[in-house]
């Protein structure tokens, strides 16, 4: 039993020097300017932009592949601070990509509900819980609102709905803007 442990210990170690090896020979540097952008995105992974989500969407940002003006989600906001990280010129919302609406998440009317899982498979956060045939639910600080969910819902029962500002969500607008003094 005990050469049992011993030797399990001795495996142990010995991967754990070639995992910790490998992490640090192998190591992939990414671009800070990607990161630095990646932060700065809302992260809501709906893909209105054109790309698959927001990490694709940093990246086409840092080679120059892509305008800084293409996040609805984001809108103006991440368009400022995405103009002041890159030296930029602030540019209004590319009407292409739809337009900047208040923060919305989705709500499903569990009345109709069928359980299809449509939805689950939608979202590209997992912020709707549900089975198969049984009700399904959103959690509401996961939700991004990228609407994705709803247009494969067979019953229409996935709706859009604006989220209230409060004390706990109210943010301070990037950045803060300035009124202009009239003479």
């Amino acid at each position: 039993m005990l050469e049992a442990i011993l030797a399990l210990t001795a495996l142990a170690v010995v991967f754990g020097l070639l995992l910790g090896f490998a992490s640090v020979r192998f190591k992939v540097e990414s671009d800070p300017i990607v990161d630095k952008v990646d932060a700065i995105l809302p992260q809501t992974q709906c893909g209105q932009c054109g790309f698959a989500g927001c990490r694709p969407y940093a990246e086409a940002i840092a080679s120059g592949e892509a305008d800084i003006n293409r996040c609805p989600p984001g809108g103006e906001t991440v368009i400022l601070a995405l103009s002041d990280l890159l030296g930029v010129d602030a540019k209004p919302l590319d009407e292409e990509v739809g337009e900047e609406k208040l923060r919305e998440v989705a709500v499903i009317d569990e009345q109709l509900c069928i359980g299809c899982t449509l939805c689950i498979q939608a979202c590209p956060v997992d912020a709707i819980l549900g089975a198969a045939k049984q009700m399904h639910t959103v959690i509401e600080s996961e939700c991004t609102g990228c609407e994705l969910c709803v247009e494969p819902c067979p019953v229409d029962c996935i709706h859009m709905q604006t989220v209230k500002e409060d004390l706990n969500s109210w943010k301070w607008p990037y950045p803060a803007v300035e009124q202009e003094k009239k003479p």
